[in-house]
This record gives structure tokens, C-alpha cells and sequence, in this order.
């Protein structure tokens, strides 16, 4: 077609945006980037004075919620701190012991991290602690580099500087606002790589059960099963009855409390404590240890020791606590966040992510510096916490109390604590992170998702933790890529009786307009789509043509392109346009848009798209665009001397 001669009255256009400076463009990317929730819009307006308050509130959030903080809520919180505490002793031994690091350390981290938390945390109902795929995480990946039971003083060292290095890596992000990073660990990576880490940790509990002295420090399957199969002439049957019986006790609270909540909920709290008291009563009265039940031993009194100095950054092994830090960070990150954000979704208020990194950064920091290892929002404790009836973050307050006093007075009654006590209640609390029916969920909803799931599980379970991340990430990346690299590309239909025009695979009622081929785009146009974007266009047209010679049916005049979802264009994406329009002019066809964005009108102006397309043939809305298709139709077949074709148009 040519130059258009013909009277059409477009209602609307659309409207190249006036040029904005690179830098102002460049200041609104990074403000959407890392600013998106506008922290700063509090400070507007405010007069000196306030805006230091405001911001210490900000850093400090105890201060904004303190003030306000009545004795009623102290009463709640006080019976949720003294529950979570029940949970947070035995859990703090076990998952040291799962660590293969002293229990009292496991005692330790439930003392100064949540004092921390409780100051800089956002949340109101995350309890602090210990989290078992971490402890597994530093034991596979920190025992390849020091035995811990050949070299335990420089096994711990570097425990502690890999948390060191976690809480600095977590705080960075934060600082820095960097926290959408996390958000590539999707939910299906999620409860994969959960899930995967929690069967690994129970079949690491086997040990336990068992009795046995000597285990493999592998964390796959293969590996477990050998170990504990390859040592059966060494199986304590007395360990095994104690930790069936322990096991089926804890199990069956839950399984009430889950029934009743309200009647059984103290049961099931305070059913890992009472299993220690008993184990350990137990074990007194008969001298169990004596027939094969291995007890914890001496717990020394007192507070944290100072760890400061044990921090050696001069270590040959620096490499390995660095790359361990960071992925328990992430690990740890993910779970925290997740964990506080669905509870604070059931009370109807809003945690800052960014204010949790740094919060959860600088509580392992300072833990590393006070004889503590990585810490941070376990699912099953903030569960009791919340269930509990907690109020506000004292509630760690109470915890951290009440761990203070076990450490001062109540250690040396742990002694006799036998260890398959404790594998019991680790493998009783990973047995709730085997979310099956989310697996299920996955399936029935995306398979793709479900796919990433096992993925995540069957790496960490056949491999390694480390291994089913990796996969996790990668295969969760690579949908990314493809979702970019191959965007959608959808012929419209205009639907009877209106002027609507959807997708004819979505509604098989919609109807093709003569004459003109209607595709609408998915996705913004980048290098990395565009050379896909420009033969999949192509092929839609050659399609066409051959569906209506084939049929007999008039011919393809136009091309429309709805570029409503097309939210950016780069370079790349220009070229794309120019060499569709040219290919449609060897054709004889015109290249019609409709609702091309801001961003994407300003690209297409620059570089001189438009003023080859013609202005009048950039529509706001696609029924516009094909009534404007219809129109010169409509004029070519009434009246062609009113159509002037240039020689250009007829190559």
C-alpha cells in the first residue's frame, strides 16, 4: 500500500513521550530496582528532629514498637517465650550434635541471636534458632576440610567463621538492597531442596537410632544406606527400642495436635522437652549408658564465651568457610523470610525483607563473635510461637531468657540426655518439611514447577546439598531464559458481536478479520528474543497466506502487532522491527502497531521507525487499528484512484 490520500478520521493516537534526561532514566531504574517499596517517602516534609528519630526507628525497629507496647502483650509473650524455650533447648542440642559441634553450642545460639533479632527484626512472630538443613549443610560441606572429631578445636574455628562470613553476606544484602536475589529460589525450588535435605537428615539420624559410633560424613543416599547397612553387626538393639518408642511419642502428638489444636497444642510444644527429661531420667535410673546408649555428657555452666579470637581469617581453609557461609546464608535467608512472611500474611501485616537481611546478618555476626553458629527462622519453632499466641518479638526476648538460665544453673542436668533422644526429635521435625502434598499441588497446577521440585529433591538426596541447590537454581534460571527467549506469540481474533479481539486458541468463537493478520506479543523485546520474535512473525505470515489461497479467501493486506504486553525494546528488538517491515514491504503487506508503550514509542521515534512506518499507522488500541485496515479497504476496492502506490511499496 501507499500513501494514504483517503479522509480517515483516527480517533486517537498515539503520542511519542517527550525525551527525558539519561540520567533522570537512569535514577527511576535504580529507585525501581532497589527501592521499589520507597523507604524514603516517611522522611518527606519532616523537620530535622523528627527525621533522625524516623531513621533510627527505621535501622532500630524496637524503638518504633516499643512505645507502644502494653502489659496485656507481655502476658502473651511471655507464655509464647517460656513454650518456644521447651522447644528451643532440645532443638538447640540436637542440631548441634547434627552439626558435629558441641551441644552447648547448639545452647549458646539460642541466646545472644535472638536478643539481636528481637531489636532489628520486622517480625512479630519469627522465633530465632538453630535450623537443621544448615547444621547438615556445615557438617558435609565444612567435615571435607577438617575431621571434627580428629581436629574439633579447629572444626568449631571454622564454624564459626562461616558464620561470620553467612551474617556479612546476608547484612550486604540487605544494605544494599539486594534482596530480590532470594526470589530466585522459587517456592518449587523450595520444597524440593526442603524436602530432599530433610530425608537425608533422618536417614543421617540413623546413626543415632543405632547406635553407632563410627558414620559416613557423606550426605547422599547411597552413602547413608551404606554406612548403616555396612555396620550391622554393630547395631545397639537397646538404642533402637528407646528411639522407636521417643519417636512414636513425638509423633503421635502431632498427629493429635493436628486433629486439636486447642487441647493438644501444649502437648505437642512441650513434647520434645518432656522427651529429654524422660530420656534422661530414664537413662539415670537404668545406667544405660553402660549398655550402649550414648548420653551427651558434660555441658559446662555459664554464658557465651567470647569467640572473637577464634575467628582465624588466616586459615589455609578460608575458601571453603566463605563458600559455606554464603550458601547456609542463602539457605538460611530463604527459609527466615518465607517462614516470616506467611505467618505475618495470617495477622495482616507487612515484613520488610531488606530489614530481615540485615537483621539476620548482623544476629550471625555477632553469634560468630559470642560462641554461636549460624542462625535463623525455623518453621517449626515460629509454628509454636505463633500458635502460642505471641504478640510481638519479646517473645524472643523471654526465649533468650529462659536459655540464660538453663545456661547458668540447669546444664549439668543434660548430662545424662541420650543422644538417639535427640535424633528422634530431629527426625520428628524434618518429618513435617516433607511436604508431599505441595509436591502434589505442583503437579496438578505446573508441571514445569513440579519438575524443578524433584529436580531440587532428587539432587540433594542422589548427590549433595550443595548439588540439589545448583540444579534447583539452574533449572529455575533456565525457565527464565525460555520464558524470554521464547515469548508468546498469539493470533487475535475479534470476538462476535463486539469489538474485543482475543486469542482464537483461548476462545474458538473468535473470528478472523479479512484481509488482516492480528499478532499480538508476549513479552518485552530484547537480543536475546528478537532473532526468534522475527522468524516466528514470519512464519505466522507464510501460514497465513497459505491457509487463504488454499481456502480461496481474499488476500493478506495487513499486518497488526499489539504491543500492549511489549513493556521495552533494545536495540536488538529495532532491528527486529525494521527488518519485519522490510520483509513486509517485498510482500506488499503494511506493518500496523497498536498500543506500542512509552518506552518502546521513544525507541522506535530515535531511530526512525516511525517515520518509516508512518504515524498513521500507529493505532491505540487494536479495534481501532483494524477499523483503519478496513477502511482503506474498503476505499482501495470502491474508489483506487484514491490510493497512491509508490513504486517502493510494489518491490
Amino acid at each position: 500500500m501507499g500513501t494514504i490520500t483517503a479522509d480517515y478520521d483516527c480517533s486517537r493516537r498515539v503520542p511519542v513521550p517527550p525525551s527525558k534526561p539519561f540520567l533522570n532514566s537512569l535514577k527511576t531504574s535504580l529507585k525501581e530496582t532497589f527501592f521499589p517499596d520507597d523507604p524514603f517517602r516517611q522522611f518527606k516534609n519532616q523537620p530535622v528532629s523528627r527525621k533522625i528519630l524516623l531513621g533510627f526507628q527505621y535501622f532500630v525497629p524496637i524503638l518504633e514498637w516499643a512505645p507502644r507496647y502494653t502489659f496485656d502483650f507481655f502476658k502473651a509473650d511471655l507464655v509464647a517465650g517460656i513454650t518456644i524455650a521447651s522447644l528451643a533447648v532440645p532443638q538447640g542440642i540436637s542440631y548441634a550434635n547434627l552439626a558435629s559441634i558441641p551441644p552447648i553450642i547448639g545452647l549458646y545460639s539460642s541466646f545472644v541471636p535472638p536478643l539481636i533479632y528481637a531489636m532489628l527484626g520486622s517480625s512479630r512472630d519469627l522465633a530465632v534458632g538453630t535450623v537443621a538443613v544448615a547444621s547438615l549443610l556445615m557438617s558435609s560441606m565444612l567435615g571435607k576440610e577438617i575431621s571434627p572429631t580428629e581436629n574439633p578445636k579447629q572444626y568449631v574455628q571454622l564454624v564459626f567463621l562461616a558464620t561470620f562470613f553467612a551474617g556479612v553476606f546476608q547484612a550486604s544484602l540487605g544494605i544494599f538492597r539486594l534482596g530480590f536475589l532470594v526470589d530466585f529460589l522459587s517456592h518449587a525450588t523450595i520444597v524440593g531442596f526442603m524436602g530432599g535435605a530433610a530425608t537425608i537428615v533422618c536417614l543421617q539420624q540413623l546413626k543415632g537410632m543405632l547406635g553407632l559410633v563410627h558414620f559416613t560424613h557423606e550426605t547422599d543416599v547411597i552413602s547413608v544406606m551404606r554406612s548403616v547397612f555396612g555396620q550391622f553387626h554393630q547395631w545397639r538393639w537397646e538404642s533402637a527400642v528407646l528411639g522407636c518408642c521417643f519417636l512414636f511419642f513425638l509423633l503421635l502428638t502431632r498427629y493429635f495436635s493436628k486433629k486439636k489444636a486447642g487441647a493438644f497444642f501444649w502437648i505437642n510444644a512441650m513434647a520434645p522437652l518432656t522427651s529429654v527429661i524422660l530420656g534422661s531420667l530414664l537413662v539415670y535410673l537404668t545406667h544405660a549408658e553402660k549398655h550402649g546408649v550414648q548420653v551427651i555428657g558434660h555441658l559446662k555452666k555459664g554464658l557465651n564465651p567470647p569467640s572473637v579470637s577464634e575467628l582465624a581469617f588466616g586459615s589455609p581453609h578460608l575458601m571453603a568457610a566463605i563458600k559455606t557461609g554464603i550458601i547456609i546464608g542463602i539457605i538460611g535467608l530463604a527459609e527466615g523470610i518465607a517462614v516470616g512472611r506467611t505467618f505475618a500474611m495470617f495477622k495482616n501485616y507487612h515484613i520488610d525483607g531488606n530489614k530481615e537481611m540485615i537483621a539476620f546478618g548482623m544476629m550471625n555476626i555477632a553469634g560468630s563473635c559470642t560462641s554461636c553458629y549460624l542462625t535463623a527462622g525455623p518453621f517449626s519453632r515460629t509454628a509454636v510461637n505463633f500458635n502460642a499466641g505471641s504478640k510481638s518479638a519479646v517473645s524472643n526476648i523471654v526465649m533468650a531468657t529462659a536459655v540464660m538460665m538453663t545456661l547458668l544453673f540447669l546444664t549439668p542436668f543434660f548430662h545424662y540426655t541420650p543422644l538417639v533422644v535427640l535424633s528422634a526429635i530431629i527426625i520428628s521435625a524434618m518429618l513435617g518439611l516433607l511436604d508431599y502434598q505441595a509436591a502434589i499441588h505442583l503437579w496438578k497446577i505446573d508441571k514445569f514447577d513440579f519438575f524443578i521440585c524433584l529436580g531440587a529433591y532428587l539432587g540433594v538426596v542422589l548427590g549433595s546439598v550443595e548439588t540439589g541447590l545448583i540444579i534447583a537454581v539452574s533449572v529455575s534460571l533456565l525457565r527464565i531464559l525460555l520464558s524470554v527467549a521464547r515469548p508468546k506469540t498469539i493470533v487475535l481474533g475479534n470476538l462476535p458481536n463486539s469489538g474485543i479481539y482475543r486469542s482464537m486458541d483461548q476462545y474458538p468463537s473468535a473470528n478472523k478479520v479479512p484481509g488482516i493478520l492480528i499478532l499480538q506479543i508476549d513479552a518485552p523485546i530484547y537480543f536475546a528474543n528478537a532473532s526468534y520474535l522475527r522468524e516466528r512473525i514470519s512464519r505466522w505470515i507464510y501460514e497465513e497466506e497459505d491457509r487463504l489461497k488454499f481456502a480461496g479467501e481474499s488476500s493478506l493486506h495487513y499486518v497488526i502487532l499489539d504491543l500492549s504486553a511489549v513493556a521495552s525494546v533494545d536495540t536488538s528488538g529495532i532491528s527486529m522491527f525494521e527488518e519485519i517491515k522490510k520483509h513486509l514491504d517485498r510482500k506488499g503487506l503494511k506493518l500496523v502497531l497498536a498500543n506500542p508503550c512509552s518506552e518502546v514509542m521513544k525507541k522506535l521515534d530515535k531511530s526512525k521507525l516511525i517515520e518509516s512506518i508512518g504515524q498513521e499507522w500507529i493505532y491505540l488500541t487494536v479495534g481501532e487499528a483494524v477499523a483503519a485496515c478496513n477502511f482503506m479497504l474498503h476505499t482501495c476496492k470502491s474508489n483506487p484512484v484514491a490510493v497512491d502506490y509508490n513504486a517502493e511499496d510494489n518491490v
